[in-house]
């Protein structure tokens, strides 16, 4: 890139010289190609992100990755449209934009994934490193902000720890209960050399999730189906993000147990299938509903118990059944309603136990 015969370069960032930009031009694995090459080694086919000045290296190398991008017209637009992508495809979406007032457009979007167990990584751009802290231009606490509604939050202050970090992104991201992860990416990390390469593997003592359930419980939960005369299958969304639903088919064949579905689990089993009732809750048919009253079992499974289902924390829900809730995350186990059997574990190896 040739230098402009004046000095007119235009830029939102006093601090970002044409010495910074001939750096971004001159080829060096720098921290935005770093990134870049660990998203391809993840499978990312599409970024949907909106550009601003935080970005400029990371926009730079896209120039010569295989990864494409989409331009959505809004920042939290970009969100949704990973979250789509997501759920239509059962990879990690992944959205990108800049600091500020660009980070913080997309907390709706990040908190409507966080509750719907979508896995997105969310990069955003941030200040360089000695600006943080200082309330320069364009600088927000998007790490802060997003804390409750994000699996994990990032501030890469180092550009060789970009490798790890995303990689380690993607893990939290699509295992255990799916959600978003945060990497906040400062504009002078971004354009630093990276002299690391990515980890073959994730170390990550502290994080763990829950992949079998205890077989004591699944033992009186089998009891407990063999002595109900009504029992009644409540799918959730955590039906489809684990990949369950052809087991949870094979059960309620096998036993004839009719089902119904909450609004995230529509799909889990055939819109046509002869056992489904249809969706349950204020939105729901009345079959399902008045199935759901007068059972004496309900099998609970992916769900959350939301409140356009029970209608809120005093319901009239199944208060004549006992309930079996299967569920991979242990805070929505006995959160709304109290579980007569919890199990705690991914719904698809139940069925197969």
């Amino acid at each position: 890139m040739a230098k402009p015969e004046q000095d007119i370069y235009i830029t939102s960032d006093p601090e970002f010289t044409w010495e910074d930009e001939k750096s971004l031009d001159s080829g060096k694995y720098n921290g935005a190609k770093a990134l870049l090459e660990v998203l391809e080694k993840e499978g990312v086919e599409l970024i949907f992100g909106y550009p601003g000045g935080a970005l400029l290296a990371l926009y730079d190398a896209l120039l010569d990755s295989s990864i494409r991008h989409i331009l959505p017209r809004h920042e939290q637009s970009a969100v949704h449209a990973a979250d789509g992508y997501a759920r239509a495809s059962g990879k990690v979406g992944v959205c990108l934009a800049t600091s500020g007032p660009g980070a913080s457009n997309m907390v709706t979007g990040i908190a409507n994934a966080y509750m719907d167990s979508v896995p997105l990584v969310v990069l955003t751009g941030q200040v360089p490193t000695h600006l943080l802290g200082t309330d320069s231009f364009q600088e927000v606490d998007i790490t802060g902000m997003t804390l409750p509604i994000t699996k994990h939050s990032y501030l890469v202050k180092d550009a060789n720890d970009i490798p790890r970090i995303v990689k380690e992104a993607f893990y939290i991201a699509r295992t255990g209960r799916p959600g978003p992860v945060l990497i906040d990416l400062p504009k002078d990390v971004m354009a630093a050399e990276v002299t690391t390469s990515c980890p073959e593997k994730v170390h990550l003592p502290s994080y763990k999730y829950f992949g079998k359930g205890n077989a004591g419980q699944i033992n009186e939960a089998a009891k407990a189906i063999s002595q109900s005369k009504k029992p009644v299958v409540y799918a959730g969304g955590g039906v489809i993000t684990s990949g369950a639903g052809p087991s949870l088919c094979q059960l309620i064949e096998k036993l004839n147990i009719p089902i119904v579905t909450t609004l995230m689990g529509i799909g889990s089993v055939p819109s046509r299938h002869p056992n489904l009732l249809g969706m349950v809750g204020m939105h729901g048919t009345i079959t399902a509903n008045l199935a759901v009253n007068d059972c004496d079992l309900l099998i609970a499974v992916g769900v959350r118990f939301d409140d356009r289902v029970t209608s809120g924390l005093k319901h009239r829900f199944a208060n004549k059944a006992k309930i079996i809730h299967i569920d991979i995350d242990p805070a929505e186990i006995g959160k709304v309603v109290r579980a007569d059997i919890p199990i705690v574990e991914t719904p698809g190896w139940f069925w197969m136990t």
